[in-house]
């Protein structure tokens, strides 16, 4: 991976975690001032929905933090270790979390008739669709432990050749 590529996906990660703590410390400023909701059916939810979408950011910055750890890895030539497993780990339970979380909200919101039910249906969607992604990522995990196999096999048989030799 080029320095030029690490740079760039480290401004992006950079941009991506300052929006998310920006949208956090938004979300806790409007929830501590208690903004009024005209529409009462929607106040009843107001704070499970801010907690919810908290909580949400929280595991978007942790899967960044993870990617940013991953990248640095890459940079170094050390991501085919077991160190990496670590990181993938965390990166497949933030998606699950995620997507756990998508779904409450769904439930959440399905209650009376101040959310559409297509709302609801298209929550349901995005939850399916974020655990499809947690999905992916632990098959790039298996594609991860059968390359570090097989560094640790190189690394053997290379140790072998060099008696040999």
């Amino acid at each position: 991976m080029g320095q030029l590529t690490v740079l760039a996906l480290r401004g992006v990660i950079g941009v991506l975690l300052a929006g998310s703590v920006f949208v956090q410390v938004v979300l806790l400023w409007l929830l501590a001032a208690g903004t009024g909701d005209p529409d009462a059916a929607l106040a009843d939810v107001r704070t499970p929905v801010f907690v919810i979408v908290v909580l949400g950011a929280l595991a978007a910055e942790t899967v960044l933090v993870c990617v940013w750890r991953l990248v640095t890895m890459v940079r170094r030539g050390t991501v085919f270790s077991l160190h990496a497993f670590r990181y993938v780990h965390v990166v497949i339970g933030a998606f699950v979390a995620a997507s756990l979380l998508v779904l409450t909200l769904g439930v959440v919101l399905a209650p009376g008739e101040a959310v559409a039910p297509g709302i609801v249906l298209i929550l349901g969607g995005v939850a399916v669709a974020v655990l499809g992604v947690a999905l992916v990522v632990l098959v790039l995990r298996m594609l991860l432990a059968q390359a570090v196999a097989r560094d640790i096999e190189a690394a053997r048989m290379r140790a072998e050749l060099a008696e040999v030799i």
